[in-house]
């Protein structure tokens, strides 16, 4: 039987061929487009915006944050002042005196009149007493009848007593020594008018003990404090008139909102007007001629104020001195907030601003955790979305610090965070105005996107074969 060539077969063979062909082209076509905006959904910052940074292995030390740790608190005992076993005189106190037949003064023919009775006020530790007030001057002396002035600045009573009885037998106001018995006793102790200066209080009714509100973004954190001050002038009685009873009666010693120091300044020492020429001065001789490769060095600090640390590294003694802490009429003693010690995070971690804590160290681990995205957690993209890890299951194994230096400069430090979870010394510590941000290595993204576009087209494309 032969076969004849029919070419209307032929023709309609071809045609199924071709459009068998067509179809697997535009199935093919469609599934890259998808798989390219799927990838293109997805974000690949990693190849498209790379970041690159310095190993913190390589990190020269003088960019690496001091450990908190092992700080340790100043013993409060250092703030305050040893008093005298006997009270020691000064110009603002008030002395009871009695003098029979001088002070007041009697003749001899009429009988003497008896002392006045004086009795302290409620706060007053002092017992009640006799005499007529005298006060101790500006230059430490006090004014009787008929004698001249007695100096009596750094005597005891007992002192003055002697002193007194001395005096007036030298005068030969009174000449039976037998009867010349003053009465000496305090009446009233000096005082100090010391101005106290609190951020931590201010900022702890609003601030809530530096805990972070939601302002209503998801991911977005904002403080609830601002800078304001609670101030109040004490009233610091002789002996007490230390650093350590200012901060106890204005609150106690410095909590968790303040620096780790005490800043006095002392009004006797203060010179506003030479301390500005100064600071004139000074910025002018470095701007006269800028050195594009430098920048203004630390401003002096000012004389006037001294700073007292209340926590040191182990084994360092504090270097103030024991009159440092003592204080005057008119001395300010201010405590700073530490408001501003912040690290902010970004990238696959959760965008927000954090508080660093005072007292202990903060690693990048332990900053990752705080913003919500611990270690080995699938990457979270900024706005709520999911990254690739989402899709491809491979968590994201890179961060970047960015870390202010002097002068308005950074440096970008690269943590691996296998190595981190692994070595110490490749998880270093957080400081002040770092940026955290989290990011997929290329090796990373690439794998997630190969296994997100299997998953997601591959056992499509088999499921349709069958």
């Amino acid at each position: 039987m032969s076969m004849e060539w029919n070419p209307m077969t032929t023709d309609k063979s071809k045609i199924s061929i071709a459009s068998r062909l067509l179809r697997r082209f535009t199935k093919t076509i469609s599934m890259t487009s998808c798989l390219v905006v799927a990838g293109l959904s997805t974000g690949c910052t990693t190849l498209t915006q790379p970041i690159t940074g310095i190993p913190v292995r390589r990190l020269p030390p003088q960019f690496l944050a001091q450990t908190k740790n092992n700080l340790v608190a100043l013993d409060p005992a250092r703030l305050s002042q040893e008093p005298p076993r006997q009270y020691l005189l000064d110009a603002g106190d008030v002395l009871g005196i009695y003098i029979e037949g001088i002070l007041p003064y009697s003749s001899a023919d009429k009988p003497p009149e008896p002392p006045p009775v004086n009795f302290p006020l409620e706060d007053s530790t002092l017992d009640p007493s006799i005499g007529f007030p005298i006060a101790v001057q500006e230059n430490g002396t006090i004014a009787l009848p008929s004698i001249a002035p007695i100096k009596v600045k750094g005597l005891n009573i007992e002192q003055v007593t002697n002193l007194i009885r001395k005096a007036y037998l030298e005068a030969k106001i009174v000449r039976d020594g037998d009867r010349l018995r003053p009465s000496v006793t305090i009446l009233k102790e000096r005082t100090y008018n010391v101005v106290v200066v609190r951020q931590d209080i201010a900022n702890t009714s609003s601030q809530n003990q530096q805990q972070f509100q939601m302002n209503g973004a998801r991911g977005s954190y904002v403080r609830g404090s601002d800078q304001s001050s609670a101030g109040k002038i004490i009233k610091l009685p002789a002996y007490q008139n230390d650093v350590l009873h200012a901060l106890m009666a204005s609150g106690g010693l410095p909590g968790v909102n303040a620096k780790n120091e005490v800043r006095i300044l002392k009004t006797n020492k203060a010179n506003q007007q030479a301390r500005d020429a100064f600071i004139q001065q000074f910025y002018q001789t470095y701007y006269a001629n800028p050195s594009p490769c430098s920048c203004p060095p630390p401003l002096p600090d000012d004389p006037a104020v001294t700073k007292i640390p209340m926590r040191l590294p182990p084994g360092i003694v504090p270097t103030f001195r024991p009159e440092d802490i003592l204080l005057e009429d008119g001395d300010v003693v201010y405590i700073e907030s530490r408001d501003a010690e912040v690290f902010y995070t970004g990238g696959l971690l959760v965008g927000g601003e954090w508080a660093i804590p005072r007292d202990y160290d903060l690693d990048v681990l332990g900053a990752m955790a705080m913003s919500g995205t611990g270690l080995g957690s699938r990457g979270q993209a900024a706005g709520g979305g999911f990254g690739v890890g989402s899709v491809g299951g491979v968590p994201p194994g890179m961060l970047y610090i960015l870390r202010k230096t002097p002068c308005g400069g950074q440096v970008t430090i690269e943590v691996d965070l296998a190595e981190a979870t692994t070595d110490p010394r490749s998880r270093p510590l957080v400081m002040p105005g770092d940026t955290l941000i989290l990011r997929f290595k290329p090796c990373e993204e690439v794998l997630n996107f190969g296994l997100g576009s299997f998953f997601t087209f591959g056992i499509q494309a088999l499921l349709q074969q069958r």
